[in-house]
């Protein structure tokens, strides 16, 4: 019984470290409860993260997809912490994550390589 629990828990950390977006889970703990984080949610509008979020740091057209992303920068106890916002050619959330908008589109470059 326990060499299956072990056997069951390594399948799942090995199926999980292939998962197409690479995060830290100790970036989603430490941030979790920024409002980017916590409220920001697929679909919303380019103003509705503005306002939940303020101004980002910097804005970039995306190459790899039509579009656009905000860059931000979370802060918790002095830790700074990079996370993007991607915007799709209709102004609609389309995916986040705690990276800077260039590593994400570095990622998926890389992805339609494949």
């Amino acid at each position: 019984m326990y060499k299956q629990t072990l056997v069951v828990l390594g399948v799942l950390g090995a199926v999980a470290g292939c998962a197409t977006k690479p995060e830290n889970p100790v970036d989603y703990y430490t941030y979790r409860n920024e409002p980017l984080v916590k409220q920001v949610e697929d679909g919303m509008s380019q103003q509705q993260v503005l306002t939940i979020g303020g101004t980002p740091s910097s804005k970039e057209q995306r190459s790899v997809h039509p579009g656009s992303c905000n860059n931000y920068v979370l802060n918790v106890d002095g830790h700074q912490q990079a996370y993007y916002v991607t915007f799709d050619s209709a102004g609609k959330v389309d995916s986040k994550g705690f990276m800077t908008c260039a590593q994400h589109e570095q990622n998926q470059r890389e992805l339609e390589k494949l």
